[in-house]
């Protein structure tokens, strides 16, 4: 079974910046030839995630707010404090939580997502950075 690996590079703001990503990642299958398989998208990086979202402007925004209040910025995270200059320590929290991947099935060259589903790049970290996407096809 063929195993075919792409990297994909995203400029992101940080502070919860959403990316939707589907497009080039559906696009870079296509240029695989695959026909089926499973194909997986990792962000090389432990301050943001991948997930699979409705991405429309509420879902975006609800989105940072859940996040805001399930593990706020906060100065006294030990990350922040037993590392001088750090202040990301929630980033790191949100990024463990969320994960950083997922695998979806293909057929006929497409991505078998539902109707609204999207897959997004959130990058939780306190300022603006590249961030790199591996993708790896694998099928037939």
């Amino acid at each position: 079974m063929p195993v075919i690996t792409e990297f994909l590079q995203y400029r992101m703001n940080g502070r919860t910046h959403i990316e939707n990503i589907t497009h080039a990642i559906q696009e870079t299958l296509k240029l695989s030839r695959l026909q089926a398989g499973t194909l997986t998208v990792f962000v090389k990086h432990t301050t943001a995630s991948v997930m699979i979202i409705e991405d429309e402007p509420g879902i975006r925004s609800d989105t940072t707010r859940i996040w805001d209040q399930l593990i706020p910025p906060d100065p006294h995270w030990s990350h922040n404090t037993t590392n001088p200059g750090e202040d990301n320590g929630h980033s790191h929290l949100r990024g463990q939580l969320q994960g950083p991947f997922v695998t979806v099935p293909f057929v006929n060259h497409a991505l078998t997502l539902g109707t609204w589903q999207q897959i997004v790049l959130i990058d939780f970290d306190t300022r603006a950075r590249t961030r790199e996407i591996v993708l790896q096809m694998m099928g037939e």
